[in-house]
């Protein structure tokens, strides 16, 4: 299982206006440790942690973040709406376009998903799986 997802940025506030854009929506709180950011879902009274965390640090060994080739975080929301609606609420925030949100021929046919750099670089997907709504195909 995976506990958490960290992400380096140098700029914190660009990386909390573009993470707070979307974030929320899909209900993760944001707590602020040492200028660091720490998402989270929330925890209800008995209950283990939802996992997994994601955070946004600055790199520890005091370089620059560079984005990873090849590495992604994905979050789920709970429709196609939602992917497009969080996908320009995150663009307005300050990230980039790396695929505007619809169908992908490679991918099953109810994988609705965008892609964005967040400001430091960093690939984000948005997706939703839902069933519910009209797939690729129909």
């Amino acid at each position: 299982m995976i506990a958490y997802v960290t992400v380096g940025a140098d700029d914190m506030a660009r990386a909390e206006r573009f993470y707070s854009a979307f974030l929320p929506a899909l209900g993760y709180g944001l707590d602020k440790y040492h200028g660091d950011l720490s998402y989270t879902l929330p925890v209800e009274p008995g209950q283990s942690p939802m996992l997994p965390d994601f955070y946004v640090k600055k790199p520890f060994n005091g370089r620059p973040a560079v984005a990873g080739n090849g590495n992604m975080v994905a979050f789920e929301a709970r429709s196609q709406s939602q992917v497009r609606d969080l996908h320009a609420a995150a663009l307005a925030a300050g990230g980039s376009d790396e695929g505007q949100p619809g169908f992908r021929a490679s991918y099953g046919a109810n994988f609705y998903v965008g892609y964005l750099r967040d400001p430091q670089g960093n690939k984000i997907a948005l997706y939703s799986s839902n069933p519910d709504e009209p797939g690729r195909d129909g």
